[in-house]
């Protein structure tokens, strides 16, 4: 049987987590592990979205009989995002992951980063690992999935494009197609640097600004008319997620939950792949399994074209003769009808990118024949488009409040809570851009050196300065009790007061405790006041730092105003999640 997953991520630093532009968030799981004596074995590392299933996939393997020159194969699946996989298989990877087998077979997501190991082997002057093309076990192409009304409505008016969707003005808004109940328009991305499918989208923008589906170039990228395209589409995000599947899971679980007929949110659309459309509609990522949303979504498919997520399979060069042969046997088996239906029935496409009647239906798709793809660029382009989009990017608005109250100096070994928080925050800082605006709060409660009130601006609003932002909550004092709901409310009005529609407007609260504040103690009147406003959202995002955090709380004022919250009660886990939270901007 596949065995279960552990509830703890690994951390992968994140001075070591750039690969080639790649920031890496790692995820990794042991899948399946038996033990047969005089087998060949064979170790398959997977991407996420798809580790289980592989694993329920080599158990039925490992049952089948099946020999290769007479001899049976044992195969095991461990789950590893993929620019981690390719961060380990560029170096070391018993240091890298030293809790995994290296691998012989390697599925990420996409080709996009076979090309980018095969760029990080050349830079090291060593042979390629992953030279020439890749066969696929499934597919899955890139979609704008809207609430089905919106979805519906776009639809009956013909063969529309990326810009013309996505680049729709934020302000016109819905008004454009005749809607302007409907209000503005923004849509939610994942941070490219995090995810495949943000990635996957970004190229697919430029692919549909050149009005070509294959060659792209460097000089392509140069281009204003080109870069201008690109930067009008960026401008309607909402806010980049970390995780396009916490992403989608959140919007289940709004629509679950709301009175209305449509989902509490600020986005008309999310850029995501076809299988996870399916997968939201069948109420696969419901807070209650199975539960299907009572407003579907409809998967959109430019008419310029889309970007398909190819899931190689890959054989290393760490494989032996006898692995490789396993490993052809194995790529047989999993493209055999039996367990191509295995992955219809998760929403994937066949090998072929043939799409089964349930996945058209499901999602409102078209069959392989309507469909035109955009070729993998080369993979310097790829490298390019990373490194440019920091620029083209939407711009931010953030207000950082991180708690100073007495509970920060407890000790996590040699450093106080308050020391080990704020050297986090300062590593993750390096994400946001020179063009941010980013202002500082402390807040505990009143003290000696802040009578008056329990919050305080220690820096305005004003343009991003690392140095000067770090060097600032290095000197921050520490002492008095937590003023949670006062500080959140406060914030949250303030970002109000500063709003500017042409960027991403949030509060990010770092804090290590509860609400301690009887002056400000109602926090359902705290949700009331924070609760999203689609026409100007303040997003508030949470991080939970350590064990006496009230992560529950924090998480229901981050959903209440359409943010996230990050869960580092293990303060292993507090680097790692500023990475993610700050890859949202």
């Amino acid at each position: 049987m596949v065995s279960g997953r552990p509830t703890a991520r690994p951390w992968v630093p994140y001075t070591a987590a750039v690969v080639a532009g790649f920031a890496v968030i790692t995820a990794a799981y042991l899948i399946v592990r038996p033990a047969d004596v005089g087998c060949t074995p064979l170790e398959v590392s997977s991407s996420i979205e798809k580790d289980v299933l592989l694993g329920e996939l080599a158990h039925r393997y490992n049952e089948s009989g099946r020999r290769v020159d007479g001899r049976c194969a044992v195969v095991t699946v461990h789950g590893l995002a993929s620019g981690a996989a390719t961060d380990a298989l560029a170096g070391d990877w018993a240091v890298k992951q030293p809790h995994l087998p290296r691998p012989q077979v390697w599925l990420p997501t996409s080709s996009l980063w076979t090309g980018q190991l095969k760029l990080l082997d050349e830079a090291a002057g060593r042979p390629a690992q992953t030279p020439g093309r890749h066969p696929s076990i499934a597919n899955s192409p890139l979609v704008i999935a809207m609430p089905q009304p919106k979805g519906k409505l776009l639809q009956q008016r013909g063969p529309l494009g990326w810009g013309e969707v996505l680049g729709s003005s934020g302000r016109t808004g819905w008004a454009a197609f005749g809607r302007p109940d409907w209000g503005r328009f923004s849509f939610g991305k994942v941070n490219p640097n995090l995810s495949t499918s943000g990635l996957a989208a970004t190229i697919a923008s430029y692919y549909a600004a050149v009005n070509r589906a294959s060659d792209l170039t460097e000089s392509d990228l140069a281009n204003p008319a080109v870069t201008q395209f690109v930067r009008r589409i960026e401008a309607n995000v909402s806010h980049y997620s970390d995780d396009i599947v916490d992403l989608l899971k959140d919007r289940a679980e709004a629509d679950l939950s709301g009175t209305g007929t449509a989902a509490p949110t600020d986005m008309s659309a999310v850029v995501t792949q076809e299988e996870l459309v399916y997968q939201y509609n069948e109420g696969e990522l419901s807070p209650t399994r199975g539960e299907k949303p009572r407003v579907p979504l409809v998967a959109i498919h430019p008419k310029e074209g889309t970007f398909n997520l190819d899931h190689p399979y890959v054989v290393l060069p760490s494989a032996s003769p006898e692995q490789r042969d396993a490993a052809a046997d194995f790529l047989a088996f999993l493209q055999e009808p039996p367990q191509q239906r295995s992955f219809g029935r998760h929403g994937f496409r066949d090998h072929q990118r043939n799409a089964s009647g349930p996945l058209i239906a499901a999602v409102g798709g078209r069959g392989a024949e309507e469909l035109t793809y955009f070729d993998p660029p080369d993979p310097t382009v790829v490298k390019a488009i990373l490194t440019g989009w920091g620029t083209l990017r939407k711009k931010a608005n953030i207000l950082v409040a991180v708690d100073t109250s007495g509970s920060m100096k407890a000790k996590i070994g040699d450093h106080s809570r308050f020391q080990v928080a704020t050297r986090a925050a300062a590593k993750g800082f390096g994400l946001l851009n020179a063009e941010d605006q980013v202002a500082l709060w402390s807040f505990s409660s009143e003290t000696r050196q802040r009578p008056r009130s329990p919050y305080s601006e220690e820096v305005r609003l004003s343009a991003f300065d690392r140095k000067s932002l770090t060097d600032e909550i290095g000197n921050l004092h520490v002492e008095g009790g937590t003023a949670l709901y006062a500080t959140v409310r406060a914030a949250h009005r303030h970002m109000l007061d500063h709003y500017d529609q042409s960027r991403i407007n949030a509060v990010v609260v770092l804090t290590d405790g509860k609400n301690e504040y009887h002056k400000d103690n109602d926090l359902a009147r705290l949700l009331k006041d924070v609760a999203l406003d689609p026409d100007r959202p303040i997003k508030i995002f949470c991080i939970a730092f350590d064990e006496q955090s009230d992560f529950a709380t924090l998480d229901r004022i981050a959903k209440a105003s359409a943010g996230k919250a990050f869960d580092a009660r293990d303060p292993a886990k507090i680097d790692d999640a500023f990475v993610k939270l700050l890859s949202s901007f």
